[in-house]
């Protein structure tokens, strides 16, 4: 499980690395055009449940860090249905890779 670190008192969730790596090039795509957004997911029950929602800026501090090696290949379906999500107000969702068991 990778880490998504955010902000100035380094807030840190876990995503599988797959899933981070994806989550990556939507986010660095909308920085570098000066895009802010939202990132919301569900926490799991272990972790008390409910939903987190971040304002993602290009101004906050972010860092990706992976645990695994290598870097996962890319779907560019998956990035291309998480980059249209991150462009509605609803913003970034963290949605199942397309032909993927569903990860809940």
């Amino acid at each position: 499980m990778g880490r998504l670190v955010y902000g100035p008192h380094r807030s840190e969730w876990e995503f599988d690395d797959r899933m981070l790596a994806h989550l990556r090039v939507v986010i660095v795509t909308k920085f570098r055009r000066r895009e802010s957004f939202t990132l919301s997911w569900e926490l799991h029950r272990e972790n008390g449940g409910g939903r987190i929602s971040l304002w993602l800026d290009p101004a906050i501090p972010l860092e990706f860090h992976f645990i695994g090696g290598r870097e996962p290949s890319l779907n560019r379906e998956w990035i291309e249905q998480l980059a249209t999500i991150a462009g509605t107000t609803t913003g970034l969702l963290p949605l199942d890779e397309p032909g993927a068991a569903p990860s809940r």
